[in-house]
């Protein structure tokens, strides 16, 4: 399960590259870039920020990127490459690519995942007169970052964030473990990131699914799911959706019945259509 649900950064992320750690890279044009910057103690907890020019606290707009894979691989070095694309279609926007502590058999199990993402929004929070951005946020996450995001923005944000960008993300660890999308997705796969079963830890996966937070107030949501993914089912999805409609939500569901968990071409360049028009549309 771990490998295929790494699989958004092998196959559409595939060209992702790194660069050296505690760079400060200061172009003509007033940009800053700044690497592994330190939001906690661990090693991990770290995030690149992407300030463009002309920035101020009033207007500049944030998006937050949350890497995949399955809580206990990957690492934010997977979005690197589309970095320039996000520049390029928002470019009145900070961009802030994080990682988080890896859940792992010795240790931080779910919901160190959680935290993090969470101590990291707060720092930036705390940054946001040093950086000059403002608190108009967004939260994008691909697969367990997907899931990362959703759980963020309605469940823990001090700042509501303006809007929420879900690729494949899950939304009921519940479902996860009692309704496996396929074998690669096995139940004792969630159980070991959670320390235990729905039954033994009913709490903590009741607390883990985003879907159990939705109330009239949460973000707008966009949500990018492939209709045959082996590892994440659309139900999750559509059950998110149906969610979100009662409680008044604005949302979308981009729904494209071929691909996986993860894609390529036309549709990936359709997807980021539809993220900038959702974003041009409900970030104010």
């Amino acid at each position: 399960m771990k490998t295929l649900l790494l699989s958004f950064a092998s196959v559409i992320l595939i060209l992702f590259s790194s660069c050296s750690k505690d760079d400060v890279i200061t172009p003509n044009n007033g940009a800053v870039t700044s690497l592994d910057v330190a939001y906690g103690s661990d090693a991990k907890q770290k995030m690149d920020v992407y300030l463009p020019a002309e920035r101020s606290a009033d207007t500049t707009k944030v998006l937050i990127m949350i890497h995949g894979g399955a809580w206990s691989e990957g690492d934010k070095t997977d979005f690197a490459a589309y970095i320039d694309t996000m520049k390029r279609r928002l470019p009145n926007y900070a961009i802030i690519n994080i990682n988080y502590r890896l859940a792992s058999a010795s240790g931080n199990l779910f919901p160190t995942q959680e935290n993090d993402v969470k101590a990291a929004v707060d720092f930036i929070i705390s940054k946001r007169a040093e950086y000059k951005i403002s608190d108009k946020m967004v939260l994008l996450g691909a697969s367990a970052g997907g899931h990362l995001a959703l759980l963020q923005g309605y469940k823990n944000s001090s700042i509501k964030p303006k809007a929420i960008v879900n690729f494949f993300g899950p939304s009921d660890m519940v479902d996860m473990y009692n309704n496996p999308a396929s074998v690669f997705a096995p139940p004792s796969a969630i159980a070991s990131l959670f320390g235990g079963t729905p039954a033994t830890k009913a709490e903590l996966y009741a607390s883990s699914g985003p879907i159990n937070y939705v109330s009239a107030q949460s973000s707008p949501t966009i949500t990018l799911q492939g209709g045959v993914d082996p590892l994440v089912r659309p139900a999750q999805q559509t059950a998110l959706q149906t969610k979100l409609n009662n409680a008044g939500v604005t949302n979308e569901y981009v729904f494209y019945p071929t691909e996986s968990h993860g894609w390529v071409g036309a549709n990936l360049v359709n997807s980021f259509d539809r993220i900038q028009l959702f974003l041009k549309a409900n970030v104010q």
